[in-house]
Formats: C-alpha cells, sequence, structure tokens
C-alpha cells in the first residue's frame, strides 16, 4: 500500500513540475503562450490549477496519516510485549519475596526455640527461676518442634509453587496483553472488541523455566540438646539450690564483718573507733555505703593503720605510777598487734578467697598462748637475792636493772612483785581485755571482721563444688544450644524460574486495515495491516531499598505479637524480636536476649543464674548473624540475549541459536515450545489444584499465644476466576501462540 502511494504521487507532480518552469523562463513561444491561456490569467489562478494543488495537498495529510498510524498499529504490539514481560516477572518477585518470608519466619522460629531452652537452661541455675526453667524448657522444645513442621511444609509448598510459577507468569502476562487488546490497542486499532476478546495473544517463557528444588533447612543437634536437657536438668536445679544455700551463708557473714567494719557507722565499728581513738585520716580510714563496694581487704588495712598509729601515738594520760605502767603495758600490746596483723592477708578472686586476719589475745590466758608470753621485755631487778620484774624501765624501782626477762620467766622463777608497779601477767593480759569484751573497743569489732572471715570463707569452700558442677554440666547444654544455632544460617535459598528473566512472544491474531476509522479517497484502501509479533524481555533487578525492608516488615508485622506474662510472655517477646534479625541481623537478636534476661530474675546469692545469663548471651554473640538480603527485586526491560545467555537450559540454548542464525520456527523449535508448555500445565496443575483467590504455601502454629498464621499468595484474576479448566485453557492457548508465532517468522 506505501508502494501505490508514492507511485499516485510522483504521477500528479510530473505536470506541475513543467509548468514552474515554463513560468520562470515565460519563454515566448507559441506552446508556452497556449499553457498560459489555459491555466493562468491576469487576475490570477485558474480553477483548475487551485484544484489540482488541493489535489496534492490532501493527498499528501493522508498519505502522511496513513504512515502514521500504520506506524501506531505496529508499535502498539510492542508496547503489550513489554506490558506483559514484566507482569509475568512481577509473580517471580512475588515469589521472592514470600520466600523471604518463610525464610525470616523459620529463622524467628529457630532463635526463639533456642533462645528459650538457653533461658531455660539458665533459669535451672538461680532457686528463684526454677519453676519458670521448667516451662521455658517445655516451650523451647515445642516451639523448635513446630519450626521443624513449618519448615517441612513451607518447603514443599514453595516447591509446588515453583512448578506452577511458569504458568502463574504466563497467565498474568496473557491477561495483560489481553486487557491491552480489549482497551488501549483496539481503540488504536479503531476496530471494536466484544468484552473478552483481544487480538493480541501472550506466550511467555520463564528463565530458566524449572527452578532449583529447595532443600528442607533441617536443624542439627536438637536431638542432643533435648537428651542434655532431659539428663542434667534435675541435677543442675539441685547444685544450684545447695550452691545458693552456701552463697547465702557467705553473704550473711560478708554482710557482718561489713557492719562491724564500717556499716554500723555513726554507731560503733571500726571505722568510728579509728576515727576516734586514733585520729586515722580518710585515706587510711575509709568509709563505705555498701557491702557490695566493700571487700574485707578494706577492713584489713584500717586495722593495720590502726594499730601502727596506736603504738607511736601512745603516751600516758596521767603522772601517775599505775598510769605509766599501764601506757607503756599498751604501746608493749600496740607494737605485738601491729606486727601480727601486717602478717594478714587477703586474696580473692571470683572463684576463691583465702584471708588471714590474725587474732590477738583478750585475755591473760591467750596471752600466756602468744609471743607476749615469752617476749624479753621487762626489766628485772635482784634486791637481797629475790627476782623482781618490772612493768617498764621508767618504774621507779626497776632503776639500775640487770638485765630483761619475759613473763614465763617471771611465772617460773617465782619473782616477787613489785610493789611500785605491781607488774604481774594479769596486767598486760588485761590490756586488750576491755577493749575486746566491749563494743567501745576496737579489738571488739575487728575479732567480729576477723571471725566473719573464717565464716565467708567456710561457706564459699561449700558453695565451691556445687558451683562447679552447675558450671560444668550448664556450659555443655549452652554448648548444645550453640550448635543448634549454627543451624540458623542454614536458610533458605530459592532460585525459581524467572530468577534469570523472562520473554514474552505476542502477536496480533486480526487484520486491521492501516486507515481503519480514518478512509479516504486519496489513498488506497485494498491493503491490510497482517499478523504482527513483538517481543519483549525482561529481568528481575536489585534496589537498595528500604522499600523492601518496608515490604517485608509489613508482611511481618501481622506475625508480631504482644507478650504477656511468665514463661508464654517471655517466649512471645522472643519471637517478636527475633523477626526483626531478618532485616537487622545480630543486632536485634542481642537486644532482644538482653531485653528478655533483664525481664527475668537471676540474681540470686550464688550468681550462678547470671553467670548462666552471660553465658548464654555469648553463646548468641558468637553467632555472627548477618542481616537478609532485603533490596528490592522489580522487573525491568531488558535485551533478551541477556536473559538467555545466562541460562544454560535448552530452551535457552534454542533462543540463542535461532535469533543468531534467524531461523524459521519449524520442525524443532515449535515442538520445543509445545513440550514445554506442557510440563508447565502439568506442574501448575499438580501444584494449584482448584485454585481460589489464594494459594495456601504453609500455616504456622505457634505452640503459645495460640498464634496462627497461614502463608499465602495471591494468584493471577486469569486462575483465580475459572480454577483448574482455565489452567487447561490457558495452556491450549499458549501452545496456540506458540504456532502462530513459529509460522509467521516472528524472529526475522
Amino acid at each position: 500500500m506505501r508502494t501505490s502511494t508514492k507511485d499516485q504521487l510522483r504521477t500528479t507532480q510530473k505536470p506541475a513540475s513543467k509548468t514552474l518552469k515554463v513560468v520562470t523562463t515565460k519563454p515566448c513561444t507559441e506552446h508556452a503562450t497556449r499553457f498560459e491561456r489555459i491555466f493562468f490569467k491576469d487576475e490570477g489562478f485558474s480553477t483548475v490549477g487551485a484544484a489540482v494543488a488541493l489535489l496534492i495537498t490532501l493527498s499528501l495529510i493522508f498519505s502522511a496519516a496513513q504512515v502514521y498510524r500504520t506506524h501506531s498499529v505496529s508499535a502498539d504490539i510492542q508496547n503489550i510485549a513489554d506490558a506483559s514481560v514484566l507482569a509475568a516477572e512481577n509473580e517471580v518477585a512475588e515469589f521472592m519475596i514470600v520466600a523471604r518470608t518463610a525464610d525470616a519466619v523459620l529463622l524467628s522460629l529457630t532463635l526463639t526455640g533456642v533462645a528459650a531452652y538457653g533461658l531455660g537452661i539458665a533459669a535451672l541455675c538461680t532457686p528463684a527461676t526454677a519453676t519458670l526453667s521448667g516451662k521455658l524448657l517445655e516451650l523451647g522444645e515445642k516451639v523448635l518442634e513446630a519450626r521443624q513442621k513449618f519448615s517441612e511444609k513451607v518447603t514443599e509448598g514453595l516447591n509446588k509453587l515453583q512448578k506452577a510459577l511458569p504458568l502463574l507468569a504466563a497467565a498474568n502476562a496473557a491477561a495483560v496483553a489481553r486487557e491491552n487488546g480489549n482497551s488501549g490497542s483496539s481503540n488504536v486499532a479503531g476496530t471494536e472488541k466484544q468484552s473478552g476478546n483481544s487480538d493480541y495473544a501472550a506466550f511467555t517463557v520463564l528463565f530458566p523455566a524449572e527452578g532449583k528444588e529447595i532443600v528442607n533447612s533441617n536443624l542439627k543437634g536438637v536431638k542432643e540438646l533435648q537428651e542434655g536437657v532431659a539428663k542434667d536438668a534435675e541435677a543442675i536445679k539441685e547444685a544450684a539450690a545447695e550452691a545458693e544455700r552456701a552463697a547465702k551463708e557467705a553473704n550473711q557473714a560478708k554482710l557482718k564483718a561489713f557492719e562491724a567494719d564500717c556499716g554500723n557507722n555513726p554507731e560503733y565499728c571500726m571505722y568510728e573507733r579509728a576515727s576516734s581513738l586514733a585520729s586515722l585520716s580518710s585515706a587510711e580510714n575509709p568509709l563505705y555505703s555498701s557491702v557490695d563496694t566493700w571487700s574485707f581487704e578494706i577492713a584489713l588495712k584500717r586495722a593495720q593503720s590502726y594499730y601502727q598509729t596506736r603504738h607511736y601515738a601512745e603516751a600516758p594520760q596521767g603522772s601517775s605510777v599505775n598510769e605509766r605502767a599501764n601506757s607503756a603495758l599498751r604501746k608493749i600490746f600496740y607494737d605485738y598487734a601491729a606486727k601480727e596483723v601486717a602478717k594478714g592477708y587477703v586474696r580473692e578472686t571470683e572463684d576463691s578467697f583465702e584471708a588471714y586476719f590474725p587474732l590477738l589475745p583478750k585475755n591473760t590466758q591467750e596471752m600466756r598462748e602468744s609471743s607476749l608470753y615469752t617476749a624479753i621485755l621487762f626489766p628485772v631487778t635482784n634486791s637481797g637475792g629475790s627476782y623482781i620484774m618490772h612493768a617498764w624501765e621508767g618504774c621507779p624501782r626497776a632503776a639500775g636493772y640487770e638485765g630483761k626477762g619475759s613473763i614465763s620467766h617471771m611465772e617460773h622463777g617465782g619473782y616477787a612483785q613489785c610493789p611500785t608497779c605491781k607488774f604481774t601477767a594479769a596486767s598486760l593480759g588485761k590490756v586488750a581485755s576491755a577493749s575486746t569484751a566491749i563494743e567501745n573497743g576496737f579489738e571488739y569489732h575487728y575479732n567480729i571482721v576477723a571471725h566473719a572471715a573464717a565464716d565467708y570463707k567456710n561457706a564459699l569452700d561449700r558453695k565451691r563444688p556445687y558451683s562447679e558442677k552447675v558450671k560444668t554440666k550448664t556450659q555443655g547444654l549452652l554448648d548444645l544450644c550453640k550448635e543448634v544455632l549454627a543451624s540458623a544460617n542454614n536458610r533458605i535459598e530459592v532460585e525459581p524460574p524467572g530468577s534469570v528473566g523472562a520473554i514474552s512472544f505476542v502477536v496480533s491474531t486480526q487484520e486491521t486495515s492501516p486507515s481503519a476509522g480514518f478512509e479516504s479517497s486519496f489513498v488506497s484502501q485494498e491493503a491490510s495491516l497482517g499478523s504482527r509479533a513483538a517481543l519483549s524481555a525482561a529481568t528481575l533487578l536489585e534496589e537498595p531499598a528500604g522499600e523492601t525492608g518496608n515490604v517485608i516488615a509489613s508482611l511481618l508485622d501481622g506475625f508480631v505479637q504482644e507478650g504477656g506474662v511468665g514463661a508464654a510472655g517471655i517466649v512471645l517477646d522472643c519471637w517478636s524480636g527475633c523477626l526483626m534479625a531478618y532485616a537487622q541481623g545480630q543486632d536485634a537478636v542481642r537486644t532482644t536476649i538482653k531485653n528478655v534476661i533483664d525481664s527475668i530474675p537471676f540474681v540470686g546469692a550464688s550468681g550462678l543464674g547470671t553467670w548462666a545469663a552471660d553465658a548464654f548471651s555469648e553463646v548468641v554473640e558468637g553467632l555472627g548473624l548477618q542481616p537478609a538480603d532485603l533490596d528490592a527485586l522489580k522487573p525491568v526491560l531488558i535485551n533478551s540475549e541477556h536473559v538467555a545467555s545466562k541460562d544454560d537450559g535448552a530452551l535457552a540454548t534454542r533462543y540463542l541459536h535461532m535469533k543468531e542464525q534467524v531461523l524459521s520456527y519449524a520442525g524443532s523449535s515449535s515442538s520445543l515450545f509445545s513440550s514445554l508448555v506442557e510440563n508447565v500445565e502439568e506442574g501448575a496443575l499438580e501444584a494449584l489444584g482448584s485454585p481460589g483467590e489464594e494459594f495456601e504455601i504453609a500455616v504456622l502454629e505457634l505452640p503459645v499465644g495460640g498464634v496462627s498464621i497461614p502463608l499465602t499468595i495471591t494468584l493471577p484474576p486469569a486462575l483465580r476466576e475459572f480454577g483448574t479448566e482455565a489452567i487447561q485453557n490457558l495452556a491450549e492457548a499458549v501452545r496456540s501462540v506458540g504456532a502462530s508465532v513459529t509460522d509467521a517468522k516472528a524472529w526475522e
């Protein structure tokens, strides 16, 4: 038809060319004069000339309009092919979102189940949470069982959906082509169609045509964990109870010592006595307000400073012989006490306690058992063959003493008593007696601390074997939790049909006049546009987007449940937090476990509950969970060669070969399409059965809080409306389109 139009234009233009030449040169010839008489007059163009000019103009206008209409109608099929292939890949993108949602749920169940186990194991370590531990362990087992069932169901469902995905994509693409033909393209073509009919048919193929089978992600070590808990839980609980009792005794002893040292201030205590009697500085005599920040070493150093200061500062309070004698004996006692207390030590670590608080004699008998009894400190005089021992060298009767002796010498040698200082063994024995026996004496409170330190050590010694037993068995169970957690990184991996891309073949099944709706006699009406064909390709492009994160989050919003009280509330809180681990990775797990641990009263005298909770936190921290890839998957148009070249399947190979060689569709290629459609039809019928609006992949039944969550995907309208019969009809339509395309040589 385009050739006919050009021919008409060429015929019309030849006379006009000669006329213009005559007018320009105006030759004075007979022929020119005759021509001018026919077409020209002095007053302007003749009627015939104006008519010819108008005819030429109209012919050009209608010819250009027909060319535009021809191009417009021809281009429409490419637009429809583009829309069809994008619709097909959109089904693949939706499948990927569903797969990622299933992966997120599985991950959250794994983390929740192990968290319930880990928290339950930690709760065994303190009597305050022992009852809670049983419920947590029970729920942990049930959650992991629910996780396994869900994994099996979701794997089966996704594999079924993969088989149906090629037909779902083809149905969506066909529906888009049909609807475009019913609306936009039919108007362009100028044809009228009844509702439900279209002159466009789409045949869409996914690359790869078959997806990679999804493997069930089984957890490792669950059975061993269950058996370990059943074996050791009761032993841990009993040992923890014994350790708690011993720890409480130790804490009581420490509290008693703290109060005697400085906790009773401003009442009598070592701090108050040291301040009043020795005027120690704050550096030597520190004050602590809490037993948690206080240690036995503080009391020992306070005593060491006190006796040194009292020794150097000791002086008689009066001038009487008796007062000076007592002052001298006090100085001897303080010197002895300073040296003895200096031998003391406190060696305390997280797991051990060793302390030595030297006890000072508090009466004469205890003095006889100390080195004071044998110390040669006292002057001895000889008066008429009778030996006399004096309290100190300053005694009036000790002048010119011959030597010194000990109290032991005095008692065993039958020494006579000095009539002036009246020194006896009891004189030295009673120096510490008063300050030890009553509250206003420093030694009274020091002795309390010394005995409390011994009680503290004994209690810790009783606690130690029980604590070691608890830690050993608990760590063994937590190691089993760690093995199960390692399986959390065994995620659902999918490579569905269409993961590389899709190619749509669209054909027009009706002939259309290029001038339909714009007929005229200026151009030929006999030609028509025959069958038209186009192809388009699309793939999924990842976009960095919080948008996809929001899509995943919105899908999971309905899953998040409000936690309650007790073990059920703890498990629900864990699950809600662990759902976010899919998007936020390790940070979400860390925050969730910390918050849950803080809500459980692990604090106990033994510290084993806190230790176990921290140990479990370390296990979770070692998981090293990374955020999932949440980039948006959006279908975009692409050159079909880029799609086919990334797939090594038979269809892709044939496609590339035919495209390169510009071969016809006869023979093997037609049978290739037919075989593909039959496989797609069979897989779709098996997977979908009688489809409704949605296809259910799996249902999660969480064993707490009455949570039931169906995981579904919305089916294309073409399948929703007609059910199984629609699948067969669509497959037959696709086969027909494939045959049509092969006959039309659309590749060229």
